[in-house]
């Protein structure tokens, strides 16, 4: 029964997503075909998650998403968001470091930080701040598509001179409209009192269906969203991370141990690391691109075929994957979340990738996390049509967190059998080699688990704090509607008793000049 109405689900919104799409070719695109940008339509017509995620946001109403892709299209074309690159940008705008992703919250989702007390409000440079903005929410939707995002305004050491509302209200409308199913929350910390005024104000612009994930913190409640290993010092964290450009902040992922140890050299990582910095990503067009990151290398191939005999006994135990990804190069299974438990059968997990190509591949596998996994083998070549197993176990009692994430490169390898893998990580061409993201999944029975080390308390009264907060919100935005009220019924009063006033002025003056009038001469 549960699965007919799940297909019955499935059709309904089959339908609606065609009915969107038929709708807006009819209405919005039949008069005028220079209104959008051409790539942003053919993406509306093949991508059904894109769509699906406009008709979430409103309710499923085709009449709402309609007028909200209508809008967040127009947008992208007049912000030229698709031509958007890093050399577009004016570089001062990366140095100051007033806007950036980096690190996680406690449920996995992505950080995005806006330094407050590093704004100015400057008419001359709003538009290259807000297409500063833009460059970086198409950065992650590129790379983490579907994937929410966390916003977290640092009001710390700021005042009212960096407190600009139109640029405010864009980066509401960048989430409200733009980027559908985007945000996950907005918090805003340790907020001076003198501002209350200008953030009600934001509140009634974030509409009915975003002010529950609005969330005003101290300095001691962030700590209840954002774990200490991603906050900074001034809020009590411990992140070392210090924001310097270039290279642009990105995960941090390294190649993790092998099971029999360390399989790179230092002096090979720190040219990796030099490397690195000179590859800075450009475009964000192309489904096969490359990252900066920092590139350690294996010196010898890892070839399955040399360990058959220990094949069953590496994957016995390790969870096997249920869903897989199709890439132009390699087939990857699962296809986004590997999933770990507490319990020794939950502790492996298996990566599939299948070579799709006629040529020889090269892959490796990198997490940022390398201390708490073991990935077996890492870094190897995959022949065509062929697939590999990858074995990736937790180590010792380390446990998994939903911040963790692993990163699959694959290129093709046009001499095979003649390269080294470490000089063909070196000099293949960037443009040839593709990336894939996994994140983690903590089972049900692992999170118990953590709980019982002392995590739990905050875990377990996140549903009830949850609502309370959205009970509070709501009591505080009909309170400040009252006030509004009130303020406006207090205005009107005090004009009718000055009105009242003149009135009798008026009169004692008519009633002067009548007596005056009637005097004899």
């Amino acid at each position: 029964m549960a699965e007919l109405e799940q297909h019955e689900g499935a059709q309904d919104l089959e339908k609606k997503i065609e009915e969107t799409r038929l709708r807006f070719n009819n209405e919005f695109i039949q008069d005028s075909t220079d209104k959008y940008d051409s790539k942003d339509v053919e993406r509306l017509q093949k991508d059904d998650s894109l769509v699906e995620g406009y008709l979430q946001w409103r309710l499923y109403v085709v009449d709402d998403a309609l007028k909200m892709i209508d809008e967040s299209l127009q947008w992208r074309k007049e912000y030229g968001v698709n031509d958007i690159t890093e050399s577009t940008i004016p570089k001062w705008m990366f140095e100051i470091g007033a806007v950036y992703l980096h690190g996680y919250d406690k449920e996995g989702n992505k950080l995005f930080w806006f330094k407050v007390k590093l704004h100015v409000k400057d008419a001359k440079t709003i538009m290259d701040k807000k297409k500063y903005v833009a460059f970086w929410l198409e950065r992650y939707a590129k790379k983490e598509p579907g994937m929410p995002l966390t916003v977290v305004f640092d009001m710390a050491e700021s005042g009212l001179g960096n407190i600009d509302m139109e640029f405010v209200k864009y980066i509401i409308n960048c989430f409200k409209i733009y980027y559908p199913k985007f945000l996950s929350k907005m918090i805003i910390v340790d907020m001076p009192w003198i501002m209350n005024a200008a953030w009600k104000i934001v509140k009634s612009w974030l509409g009915p269906e975003a002010i529950s994930k609005l969330k005003f913190a101290s300095r001691s409640e962030i700590q209840g969203f954002i774990g200490l290993e991603y906050l900074p010092a001034h809020m009590g964290g411990t992140d070392p991370f210090k924001y310097s450009y270039p290279p642009l902040p990105d995960d941090d992922f390294q190649t993790p141990t092998c099971e029999n140890g360390p399989i790179e050299d230092e002096a090979e990582s720190k040219e990796g690391e030099i490397d690195s910095k000179d590859a800075l990503e450009s475009s964000f067009s192309s489904e096969i691109a490359v990252k900066p990151k920092k590139v350690n290398f294996l010196e010898d191939s890892l070839r399955l075929e040399d360990n058959d005999k220990g094949e069953s006994s590496r994957t016995k135990g390790a969870r096997k994957p249920l869903t897989t990804f199709k890439g132009p190069l390699l087939d990857v299974s699962p296809a986004e979340e590997l999933c770990f438990g507490s319990a020794e059968t939950e502790k492996k997990c298996l990566i599939i990738l299948g070579n799709v190509t006629k040529n020889q591949l090269a892959f490796k596998v990198r997490t940022t996390a390398p201390e708490k996994y073991r990935v077996k083998p890492s870094n190897s070549c995959c022949d065509p049509g062929a697939s590999v197993e990858i074995v990736v176990s937790l180590h010792g009692g380390s446990q998994a967190s939903p911040q963790d994430r692993f990163l699959v490169m694959a290129a093709e390898m046009d001499n095979a059998g003649s390269q080294e893998l470490a000089q063909f990580w070196k000099e293949v061409p960037k443009t040839k080699v593709m990336e894939h993201r996994l994140r983690c999944h903590v089972l049900e029975g692992a999170k118990q688990a953590d709980s019982a080390l002392g995590d739990g308390a905050v875990e377990k009264g996140t549903g009830d704090q949850q609502e309370f907060n959205s009970a509070l919100m709501r009591l505080m935005t009909c309170s400040a509607r009252t006030e509004q009220k009130l303020n406006t019924c207090l205005w009107v009063q005090k004009v009718l008793i000055g009105l009242v006033l003149l009135l009798v002025v008026l009169n004692l003056l008519c009633v002067h000049l009548l007596m005056a009038s009637q005097r004899p001469s």
